[in-house]
């Protein structure tokens, strides 16, 4: 299905529209805002799902990528609309996505990560997490991932679901290209 992604200047939001699968296994159907880059980065953002009666599943994700191919060699955090969040990984093309998963958050548990982010720092990547508004911390332990330059680095967004579209917003995205600039 076709998506979409728009940004409002006035509110500094994008908001993306997509179906898709999901954002796993051996390839990704999402839709996905990215930029060129080389070196070191670091990336944040807001993520929030304006449907309440979204599929539980849908993620919203700040990424990494080597290409733009669907089963491209890949690093990202992922928020799903319950709120649980994990740091994924695709260690090489075609490989079967895995995963840390971080359940001390999310819809039943009444606590929701107010802001996410991903940094690489060399072939090191971490996950940043704010909960309820505390500043930004490395939360767990970093993976490490190579990527060949220039890569991909963006947010975005897929419903789980292949016939039916959703959407995220993404607010206060912040995209560096340095290091320690997670916030």
């Amino acid at each position: 299905m076709p998506g979409s992604a728009s940004y409002d200047q006035a509110t500094k939001q994008y908001t993306i529209n997509s179906a898709g699968y999901n954002v796993w296994y051996t390839r990704d159907e999402f839709r996905y805002v990215w930029k060129k880059m080389s070196g070191d980065v670091s990336l944040a953002a807001d993520a929030t799902f304006p449907n309440p009666n979204g599929y539980n599943d849908r993620k919203a994700i700040l990424i990494i990528r080597q290409n733009l191919d669907d089963d491209a060699k890949e690093a990202m955090i992922a928020e799903h609309g319950t709120g649980m969040i994990h740091l994924a990984q695709r260690p090489e093309k075609g490989a079967l996505i895995t995963d840390m998963q971080y359940r001390f958050s999310g819809g039943l548990a009444k606590v929701l990560a107010k802001r996410i982010g991903i940094e690489k720092r060399g072939d090191s990547i971490s996950i940043f997490v704010s909960l309820t508004g505390e500043p930004m911390h490395q939360f767990g332990p970093p993976i490490t991932l190579h990527f060949e330059e220039p890569f991909y680095v963006g947010i975005g967004f897929c419903s789980h679901l292949p016939d039916k579209s959703d959407s995220a917003v993404l607010s206060h995205v912040i995209l560096e290209n340095a290091a320690d600039k997670v916030k």
